[in-house]
């Protein structure tokens, strides 16, 4: 079932949208809360300025990313990064 949403404010509690498919969608300043995002794939996003907190990013992957001011429990990740690639991974 496909439902054409217009430009507004949402609100779903206790809903299954799985399988759903956001194209060119502006989500800015939304908020997700006991959600599982399990298996999603994100593709061009624009995460600037989101903070994730108490997540499981267990087998996550991340490619061909500007990490540029991302911090991970307070460390830079530019800074793990090459902290780690100066060591050849040996960290």
């Amino acid at each position: 079932m496909s439902i054409d949403l217009k430009s507004g404010n949402y609100y779903a509690d206790d809903a299954d949208l799985s399988g759903s498919v956001f194209h060119n969608v502006n989500l800015s300043g939304a908020r997700f809360q006991d959600v599982n995002l399990q298996g999603s794939v994100f593709t061009d996003i624009a995460f600037t300025g989101a903070a994730l907190t108490n997540v499981n990013l267990g087998g996550v992957t991340i490619a061909d990313a500007n990490y540029e001011g991302m911090k991970i429990e307070g460390i830079p990740v530019t800074e793990l990064l090459s902290v780690y690639r100066k060591y050849g991974g040996m960290v």
